[in-house]
């Protein structure tokens, strides 16, 4: 079983969030995990190994009774931008509304103007440190969206500098092109004519250039209309790339449901969701991406049906939304504790919200997500007592060790 591994973590238990394994957490105690060629070969009681002949052709790592999980996954991200918005947050503070922000040259087109005006490598200096805030607290994995471009030469510039940073740094990185954010200034009243650009020009160069894993529209009254929306998923489909959605954070247009007729990987926020977009979901297999760093930003009141995606069993992955406006949070830790704490997740919930159903909501599940033989060995040592630790408590990180495809990364 253990023949031929290249590494060996050994006196480990692990939290394997495998739902084949019938504990919480999927738990297993007292276990060896190998791999071989980035992957996990095998997992198994420290009663099945023998230790001895196991040094002789892999390195042995002792997890001296530490908690393995699988890698984070960030599912949703808008890290690469460039620009401040602080200021803004002070000024809401003080009484100021989004409409007198942006009158003033704030809001989204001010992220807008400074990404526009930056390079790719002025957005991937800029994107480093919160790419590295993520990594530390365990993510092997995460998903960066364009958007602040609202141009086919600035969208592709923002994905290419997430490429950038997929090459320069031990983490997976799904990018996706969300040309469909919010209206540029030189399309003024002409939402249909953006539209055309993102689906006739702009996701055609992005495929092209491999540039994106899948699409994103912002499916409200202030952003597109469904139909609008609809016409951005047919464009992604006709080029091979999966399909997200910001759906019902403000308003219900149904735009879940939409999204999910498309086969859509994720809808995300979804505050307005009504009992026929849960039940859309749950026919499509769309994972329920749910977002309280944005939540608790916004000082929002309305609560995303968790009762109702529970009933039909729509998996729920927890993200960070990290931005400059909305959600300027890179602690995906720090989402898992609002998941409990605002949403009523369990713990069990909001770390597999971080990991497997993570991993669908990217259309991932396939590789990553889980400790399971034949996955990759993204992974996460901790020095915790039990996995609830990693949703209670946040400021004091407890990563011992931090594993891509096998490779210690973090120490």
């Amino acid at each position: 079983m253990f023949k031929r591994c290249e590494k060996i973590w050994i006196n480990a238990n692990c939290a394997t969030l495998d739902p084949n394994v019938d504990a919480p957490y999927g738990c297993l105690h007292d276990q060896a995990v190998g791999v071989r060629g980035g992957q996990i070969v095998a997992i198994a009681s420290m009663s099945e190994l023998d230790l001895n002949l196991s040094s002789e052709t892999a390195d042995l790592i002792d997890a001296r009774g530490g908690w393995i999980t699988p890698g984070l996954i960030d599912a949703h991200t808008h890290l690469v931008y460039a620009g401040n918005r602080a200021r803004e947050f002070e000024q809401r503070l003080l009484g100021a509304s989004y409409e007198e922000i942006a009158r003033q040259g704030g809001g989204i087109l001010s992220t807008v103007a400074a990404t526009r005006n930056a390079t790719v490598d002025q957005l991937v200096e800029l994107s480093q440190p919160r790419l590295n805030a993520l990594m530390a607290e365990g993510v092997t994995t995460v998903e960066i969206k364009s958007g602040y471009g609202l141009s086919v030469a600035a969208e592709l510039n923002m994905l290419r500098a997430a490429k950038q940073l997929a090459e320069h740094n031990p983490v997976r990185v799904s990018a996706t092109l969300l040309g469909a954010h919010a209206l540029p200034p030189e399309f003024h009243d002409d939402a249909d004519g953006y539209i055309d650009l993102v689906c006739n020009e702009l996701i055609p160069a992005a495929a092209s250039e491999a540039l994106a894993n899948a699409v994103d529209v912002f499916c409200e009254n202030i952003a597109f209309s469904p139909a609008q929306c609809e016409r951005v998923f047919r464009a992604a489909r006709a080029h091979g790339l999966g399909i997200h959605a910001h759906a019902e954070q403000l308003s219900n247009l149904h735009g879940a449901e939409l999204a999910a007729s498309y086969g859509a990987w994720s809808a995300d926020h979804l505050e307005w969701l009504d009992e026929a977009g849960v039940r859309a979901m749950a026919g499509q297999g769309t994972v329920a991406t749910l977002l309280p760093g944005a939540f608790y930003f916004l000082r929002e009141t309305r609560l995303p049906p968790i009762e109702l995606l529970r009933k039909y069993q729509v998996p729920m992955a927890i993200a960070t939304d990290l931005n400059p406006g909305s959600s300027p949070l890179a602690s995906l830790q720090l989402m898992m504790n609002m998941a409990c704490t605002l949403f009523r997740l369990t713990p069990e919930e909001a770390l597999a919200g971080v990991t497997r159903h993570a991993a669908r909501a990217l259309g991932s599940a396939q590789s990553i997500g889980m400790l399971r033989e034949g996955l990759e060995a993204d992974m996460v040592l901790w020095d915790i007592s039990h996995p609830a630790e990693l949703a209670s408590q946040f400021g004091v990180n407890p990563i011992r060790q931090r594993i891509v495809a096998g490779e210690i990364t973090h120490v």
